[in-house]
Formats: C-alpha cells, sequence, structure tokens
C-alpha cells in the first residue's frame, strides 16, 4: 500500500495492528461511540474485524480483501467498518470469538463479525478471501448476500442477533451450591494422558500447541499422587519442544506453535505471554528434575526477551511478527548455500544435526514441495549426539555456540519481523511472575533485578489515579481500562517477588489491588467479571475461566485469594475463593483439562497446605537460595523481617529467631509448629513436605 495514501480514521490509534490499517481504502473506525452512532443513523450493520498486529492471516486478509478498491468500496457502501485489536481489547474479542465458536463450531483470527447498530452479531467467520475458494465464502459474495438480506429481512435479522445476545447472557459458568470432588484431579490426568503424544510430546496431533499450564498442573498432579507418568509427560514434552523447530536454535525463545505434530515447522510469531509461561515451565521442571537442558533452556529464554523484547523503559513489548517482507519465516530459514558461505568446514556438523538438507528440509505451503529452504530443528540432545559419535561434549558445545553466533550475525542483517511494541500490563506481569520464580528456582539475584524493574514500570505509569490499572501502554501513553487478567497477574507477580525478597511493599500493592478487584470485579455468585463495573458496557458482561493459550484470570485470582490468606491471616479472601470453585464447578467438572490452571489453585486450596516462616536470614541469602533449591511442595515460604512483620497475619506474628539462629516454623490453618532451629536441621525438614 502507498504509504502516502489517504488515512482513514484508524490513523490517530496507538495500536500497532490499527496503525497497520490507517492507509487501508475501508473507512474503518475504530471501537467507538462514534462508530456505532452512525450505523444507528445510517441504519447499516456493523462489519467488525478484530485482529493483532503479529498475525500472519490478518496480514493475508488485509493484502487480499482490505487493500482491494473493489472490496473497500463494497464494505464502505454496505457497512460501518471497525477494527479492533484484540490484544487491546480482550474484552470485546472474548465476547466476538464466543459468538463465532458458539455459530461455526471453530474461532481464530481474523475473526469477521456482522452485527447490528448496538453490537449484536448475526454472523461470524474469521479469514475470508476476496472470492470463494474451495468450501470457504469468499467477501465479495458475503458483502453482496449481507446487503439483499439487510435491505429485505433486517427484521429477522435483528431478531436472530437478539437470540445469539441471549445466548450469550445465558452462557456465564455459574453454577449454584455445587462442589467439586477430589477426583477431579486424577480426571483432569487421564484427559489429558488420553490426548498425549507419547512418540512426540505434547497433546493431540497438529497443529500443536505448548500450552505450559498444562504441564505445570502434570507436575503438581505427579506430586500430589506419586504419579511418575505424569512427570515422563512434561519431561518428554519440554524435552521434544526444545529439540524442535517451534525453539529458535539461533536467537533463543519459542514460536508461537508448530504446524505439525512433531514440532518441527512452527507459526513463526512469538509472543511474550508463551515466553513467560515457558520460562515458569522449565524453571518448575528444573527445580523438580535438575535437567541441565530445562536450566539451559530458561536462560535462554531470559536471554531472548532481554535482547529482543525489552523497551527502554524496563517492561516488555508484546510481540513479534510471523512475517518479514510478505513471507512467514524468512527471517529464520536458511538456504544450504548460506550455510556454506557463513560455516565454512562446519556445513556438514549443521547439516547432521539439525537435519539440514539440499534441497530444504520442509516443504512449502502452497506448492507441497520443498523449495530450498532449511529450518533448524535438533534431532536428538547434544550430550547423545557426542556420545553416539565419541566427541568430546564440551569442545562440541564450544563449536556449536560460535556457529550459532556466526548465524545469529549473520541474521540480524536481515530485514527483521515486525515488532509489536505496545505494553501490555497482563503479559507484563506474566513474565515479572516468571522472573522472579526463575530468580529463586536458579538463585539467580540477576533474574529478581529483571522482575522488579519490570514492575517498577507497572507501578509507575500503569495504575490509574483512584488505584486501579490501566491495560495499554504506547507512544508514553497509558490508557484502556484494566481488566481482571491484569488485576490477576500483576498480583501474581507481586506475591512472587514478595516471595523473592521479603519487601513490605510487594505485598501491600498486592492487598490492595485485590481489594480493588474484589469492589469492582466480582460477580455476586462467585468469580469475578472480565471487566469492571466503571468500565464501558458491552453486550454482555463476561465471566471467563477457560485456560486458553494463557490461564484465565479467574483461575490465577484462586490461587492469588488462597496465597493471600495464608500470609496476610485474612479468612475472607479464602470465602471468596471457595465461593468462585462453586460457581464455576459445573464447567470444570466437565471438562477439568479445560482448566489445569484453575486447578492448580482449587489443589491449594483444598490440601491447604500453609506457610514456611523463616527468621533470621535475609531473604537472598545462600541458606534461602538452598532452601528454594529443596523445596517442591506447595507451601508459600515467608521470609519475616521487621519491614514486613506488620502485613503478616496474626499466627505468623510470633514466630521469632531463637538463640540468634536462623529459625523456621512449617504453619497450617493458621497454627504454627514448634521452632525449627539450624541450616541443616530446616533443609532436612524442607525435603520431607
Amino acid at each position: 500500500m502507498n504509504e502516502n495514501y489517504r488515512t482513514n480514521k484508524l490513523a490517530s490509534e496507538l495500536s500497532p495492528y490499527l496503525l497497520q490499517h490507517k492507509h487501508n481504502p475501508v473507512d474503518w473506525y475504530p471501537w467507538s461511540e462514534e462508530a456505532f452512532d452512525k450505523a444507528k443513523a445510517e441504519n447499516k450493520p456493523i462489519f467488525l474485524s478484530i485482529g493483532y498486529s503479529t498475525c500472519h492471516w490478518c496480514h493475508v486478509m488485509e493484502r487480499e480483501s482490505f487493500e482491494d478498491a473493489e472490496v473497500a468500496k463494497l464494505m464502505n457502501d454496505t457497512f460501518i467498518n471497525i477494527k479492533v485489536d484484540r490484544e487491546e481489547r480482550p474484552d470485546v474479542d472474548h465476547i466476538y470469538m464466543t459468538v463465532c465458536q458458539m455459530m461455526t463450531g471453530a474461532g481464530g483470527w481474523p475473526l469477521t463479525i456482522l452485527m447490528t447498530p448496538v453490537g449484536k452479531p448475526f454472523y461470524a467467520g474469521t479469514y475470508f478471501p476476496k472470492y470463494a475458494r474451495g468450501e470457504r465464502p469468499g467477501i465479495i459474495d458475503l458483502i453482496t448476500r449481507t446487503k439483499e438480506v439487510w435491505q429485505t429481512h433486517q427484521a429477522e435479522l435483528a431478531e436472530t442477533a437478539d437470540d445469539i445476545a441471549e445466548q450469550l447472557q445465558n452462557m456465564l459458568p455459574t453454577t449454584e451450591g455445587a462442589v467439586i470432588s477430589e477426583n477431579i484431579f486424577r480426571k483432569a490426568f487421564h484427559e489429558l494422558a488420553g490426548t498425549y503424544d507419547e512418540f512426540h510430546g505434547g497433546f493431540g496431533t497438529r497443529p500443536k500447541f505448548p500450552v505450559p499450564h498444562n504441564l505445570l498442573f502434570l507436575m503438581k498432579h505427579s506430586r500430589r499422587a506419586n504419579n511418575d507418568e505424569a512427570l515422563q509427560m512434561v519431561i518428554n514434552t519440554l524435552t521434544r519442544m526444545r529439540l524442535g523447530g517451534i525453539y529458535d536454535h539461533v536467537g533463543f525463545g519459542f514460536h508461537r506453535y508448530s504446524t505439525d505434530a512433531k514440532w518441527f515447522l512452527p507459526h513463526f510469531e512469538k509472543m511474550l505471554y508463551d515466553q513467560a509461561m515457558l520460562l515458569n515451565a522449565y524453571s518448575e521442571a528444573y527445580l523438580q528434575t535438575k535437567n541441565e537442558l530445562f536450566r539451559k533452556t530458561a536462560y535462554e529464554i531470559i536471554e531472548y526477551i532481554n535482547r529482543d523484547l525489552l523497551s527502554p523503559e524496563g517492561a516488555y513489548y508484546s510481540a513479534e511478527d510471523a512475517d518479514s517482507e510478505g513471507e512467514e519465516g524468512k527471517f529464520y530459514v536458511w538456504e544450504i548455500e548460506e550455510i556454506r558461505e557463513h560455516l565454512i568446514g562446519n556445513v556438514e556438523l549443521v547439516s547432521e544435526l539439525f537435519g539440514i538438507e539440499e534441497t530444504g528440509n520442509f516443504l512449502d505451503e502452497a506448492t507441497r514441495e520443498k523449495n530450498g529452504k532449511n529450518h533448524f530443528s535438533l534431532k536428538d540432545t547434544i550430550a547423545n549426539f557426542a556420545k553416539s559419535r565419541d566427541l568430546d561434549l564440551v569442545e562440541l558445545n564450544s563449536k556449536l555456540e560460535n556457529i550459532r553466533q556466526i548465524l545469529l550475525s549473520e541474521r540480524s542483517k536481515r530485514i527483521r519481523p515486525h515488532l509489536d511494541d505496545k505494553i501490555l500490563t497482563d503479559w507484563n506481569g506474566l513474565i515479572t511472575a516468571a522472573l522472579a520464580n526463575a530468580g529463586k528456582i536458579f538463585a539467580d539475584d540477576e533474574f529478581i533485578a529483571y522482575a522488579e524493574r519490570t514492575y517498577s514500570f507497572i507501578k509507575s505509569k500503569m495504575f490509574t489515579p483512584d488505584g486501579g490499572l490501566y491495560h495499554r501502554f504506547r507512544d508514553g501513553i497509558a490508557g484502556i481500562d484494566g481488566m481482571i487478567d491484569d488485576y490477576a497477574y500483576t498480583i501474581s507477580a507481586l506475591l512472587e517477588l514478595f516471595s523473592a525478597t521479603a519487601k513490605s511493599e510487594y505485598l501491600a500493592d498486592a492487598i490492595k489491588l485485590t481489594d480493588y478487584l474484589i469492589e469492582h470485579f466480582q460477580d455476586s455468585k462467585g468469580g469475578f467479571f472480565f471487566t469492571s463495573d466503571l468500565a464501558e458496557k458491552l453486550i454482555v458482561r463476561k465471566k471467563e475461566i477457560y485456560d486458553g493459550a494463557i490461564p484465565s484470570g479467574n483461575s490465577i485470582m484462586l490461587a492469588n485469594l488462597v496465597k493471600l490468606s495464608k500470609i496476610t491471616g485474612n479468612t475472607a479472601y479464602i470465602d471468596i475463593a471457595d465461593k468462585a470453585t462453586k460457581a464455576f464447578a459445573g464447567s470444570v467438572t466437565a471438562a477439568p483439562s479445560a482448566y489445569t490452571s484453575f486447578l492448580l489453585g482449587l489443589d491449594s486450596l483444598i490440601l491447604q497446605n500453609g506457610e514456611i516462616v523463616i527468621v533470621g536470614t535475609e531473604p537472598r541469602s545462600d541458606f534461602m537460595k538452598a532452601l528454594y533449591a529443596e523445596l517442591k511442595s506447595s507451601y508459600i515460604v515467608i521470609v519475616k523481617t521487621s519491614g514486613n512483620s506488620l502485613l503478616l497475619g496474626e499466627h505468623l506474628k510470633n514466630n521469632v529467631a531463637i538463640d540468634g539462629k536462623i529459625t523456621a516454623y512449617i504453619c497450617n490453618n493458621f497454627t504454627c509448629s514448634e521452632p525449627i532451629s539450624g541450616d541443616e536441621e530446616i533443609l532436612a525438614k524442607i525435603r520431607e513436605l
């Protein structure tokens, strides 16, 4: 598209996705009262298009349809056209994605919704080419047919839209008086085991997503039920993902998902939330297995986000695109001639290790033939490769690191994929929590410093004047009312920071945000709505529990409430958590493997594991690092200091150091054990928990 082309109403927006469409000949509006008022005044239906800036098929639909003058003229004549960035407005996206799944049985982006001037949907779909392709309708036919039906059967369309809106309202996941049985954990495990790929790891066939919260659940279940099979599923999945092409072997970090069952050929976009969730999974897996590959992967994820996603303000950008120069994966793949040119003397080693072929090692999507392109993917671990060829592992690793640095340097000369440089509170909360947790597990103070730096940005830029949160920051401007995920993930980050540092301000902020969330988001029937009672009123106020690409805010808040109750002694938090489990019992019981993050919080609520209170040492002392290396239970660790003692529950306030030694108290149900003093004595007790 010619950059000198006239702009539409998206030109003044901050969203990178909306700005990508500012030169479209489509008369796009952002989601706004102006757009709905115009639709009502002109009695036109609304064409709602939802996507995000690093979405491959969003780019394809833009090139084929939204940049096309013929399509644009039809759209402008027939509709009021609204563009929404799903990452800026997940509240809008959640509603209309539910509609699409309800009407078509599937979903995805770009999301296309046709709706009445008051926002009630009557048609839903995803990607539309200009003209029909196979069984997929074309947008020209869709527009033409909609115009005809709107003119001749508008009343029937409005009635359909009313019915859909009513169904949405009735879909709120609330049950009354229900109880979740403890066998729910075993049921969730068996559901996951039923879809587990024992050869390649992961769940299902293709496309295959990492879903790290499933792995976190399996790790906890393996401890809870002494189930080694669950742990082996995690180990195999994490190993296969790290060896596969879903991992960027040159620049580190994980791509969004694998297009095949073997984790070989990814969809190449990289999302901050995936790095955060996978960092947590690899860190926890290292804690449980001491597998060096998992430690190495965690460190490399952090290297990637700090190199490519870190903003000057100290927070993290959202994502990197799959496409560059109009082609998916172009930045990441290699021709054999490039490898020969840059890796003189090492071509045979690299080809054998990473499966590089003369004709390319994957099929072109359009032609289904090899096109000379290669994508890096390990067939086995480096250690096994070295052993099978009687190579010195240290020397091989050194050589491979040198090769990687050469390739990284050469790749950096290419045109990079688009960077979505908006900063989202919820995703930064996720990465902050993961960094703080990794810092504890790996005894690395630098990771905790990264987490503190990121929260410092949230505290200084993303808090509203009334003590709430904004959702998005870009170009120095914070805006958009925070949603449940912003609060839940930030509170989770604060609790991890408090655990890692014992600083009272983190616990104080967690309490304030939790109380704000309870006041403005809580549903009297249990759980939390997706939006505040102060936010814009949409056609339905959703309450989300499904753990999709990232856990739902309600799932994270269940764990947060349990932790806060144990730390502060405030039993009201437990009451709210208990009410939430009853509200969501019907949904969770029906398909527990779809709610594995919720089950993590439920596990803490049911088990009632309490607190390990440590007195007489600093939170980052050598002793505390040794303690975290041993801790595999669900107990919450609190380093009690003079600075945080006032915020702790009454049952913790009398815990003191004995005879000047480091002293531990094991607390359950608001009652603490006799003191345990001495480093080795405490660590021995920790191993028993």
